[in-house]
């Protein structure tokens, strides 16, 4: 098999690359010539005490890796590929009380009680409310534009709907959505200067928002409500969350259920707009295929990493155990062994076999329908009342190690 030819010194995982776009052109090169490929990284650099890591760029590859935690641990270094270079061992030992970065048997319980928020009838319970929050989000955006009809599309439309869901889900004032926005772009903008938010900003963000959490189960435990939150604190001879657990089940959301779903509307935005034969069908026939094909062209997480548990093999590479395993679902969703014509942003696709959600396995996301369920009602309504939008501008680009993220995107509403 030949060698890759990437640039010197390329790394997937270099907010600087990702500042400025998706490495497409050298995934399809490792994909053809080293699929799991060796990735150095000066010892310290992520914040992890190693010298690099495995990149793994098929589809069925992360897939494997995704659906076997026994080999490939989330908790040994958590499942987020790159921190600040600053951040200690015990910081990130801190992690390991969010689900993301659990294995099982722990994983199990916790999710296990987790997901009674988010079964099929909670979700449906959330539409009639959620489809009103859309269409108001959309004509406010309209009734705000600037004077030539422009607005940031990022912040008067993609941040909304996530937010008050997550607010309507486990029961956060609507008046507090701000401070939840404020918070989870402030753990996960470290990397952007333009933010000039330090890690220890992002901590104390952080904890504001554990500890919010947690007042708000306290809250709870003592009064007792019919929502998502004492059905998980405080629910007799069932299990339930401790407020600790609970708090940092509010943080995963808050970036996995939240800086996702907003990026995922952003670039499905921009995807229609560089695509308008697309935004026409949209309108035209709303097919039910949309929104996965959104979640498949953002893939809003580039990645995520596992810890190899033993000495192991994968796509023909010997993994010691301890290795690093970088899961690159932006590559995995562009393999032109698993999509036809990859390159192309067709929201009739289907099959479509994407792991925007993960690749399966126990962290597959829990939030899937949820998400999906955003992403159809946004654009539904966008599509009533603000049908002829147009760009006003390039997108502007997150600076960071692992998100694929849009921090502006102005758009105006065409005469």
């Amino acid at each position: 098999m030949p060698c890759p030819h990437l640039p010197e010194g390329f790394d997937a995982t270099d907010p600087d690359l990702l500042h400025s776009r998706i490495p497409f052109p050298e995934f399809a090169q490792l994909r053809q010539t080293a699929p799991v490929w060796w990735c150095p990284q000066p010892r310290g650099v992520t914040g992890f005490d190693d010298e690099g890591y495995w990149a793994v760029t098929r589809h069925a590859d992360v897939k494997y890796v995704s659906t076997h935690p026994e080999l490939f641990s989330s908790a040994e270094n958590t499942a987020v590929i790159r921190f600040n270079e600053h951040i200690t061992r015990d910081q990130i030992e801190v992690q390991k009380l969010i689900m993301l970065n659990m294995d099982p048997p722990e994983h199990t319980r916790v999710r296990q009680i987790v997901q009674r928020g988010f079964t099929p009838r909670a979700i449906r319970s959330l539409e009639t409310a959620l489809r009103e929050r859309a269409r108001a989000i959309a004509e406010e955006a309209r009734r705000s534009a600037d004077a030539d009809g422009s607005f940031d599309f990022v912040t008067r439309v993609a941040v909304e709907l996530p937010l008050q869901a997550i607010a309507e889900l486990i029961g956060v004032p609507q008046e507090d959505r701000a401070r939840i926005f404020d918070w989870s772009n402030k753990m996960v903008a470290y990397d952007d200067p333009e933010y000039a938010i330090t890690e220890e900003i992002g901590a104390e963000s952080a904890m504001e928002l554990i500890g919010y959490s947690m007042n708000l189960a306290a809250a709870r435990k003592e009064c007792p409500a019919k929502d998502i939150v004492t059905q998980l604190v405080a629910a007799e001879g069932q299990g339930n969350l401790s407020s600790d657990e609970f708090g940092f089940f509010v943080l995963l959301l808050a970036v996995a259920g939240n800086e996702t779903t907003r990026n995922a509307i952003s670039h499905g935005m921009h995807a229609f707009l560089t695509h308008p034969e697309q935004w026409e069908l949209f309108k035209r026939e709303r097919p039910a295929t949309t929104a996965e094909e959104i979640v498949r062209w953002a893939t809003p997480v580039v990645s995520f990493q596992r810890t190899a548990t033993q000495d192991t093999e994968l796509g023909g590479q010997k993994i010691r155990k301890g290795d690093r395993i970088g899961l690159f679902y932006s590559s995995a969703n562009n393999d032109p062994e698993v999509f036809e014509n990859p390159e192309t942003f067709d929201i009739t696709r289907d099959p479509n076999p994407h792991l925007g959600f993960g690749g399966g396995g126990p962290h597959f996301c829990l939030g899937k329908s949820l998400a999906i369920n955003e992403i159809e009602l946004i654009f539904n309504a966008l599509a009533d009342v603000l049908p002829d939008l147009a760009p006003a501008g390039e997108p502007r680009r997150l600076r960071a190690a692992w998100l694929n993220g849009i921090k502006e995107l102005r758009v105006r509403i065409a005469d």
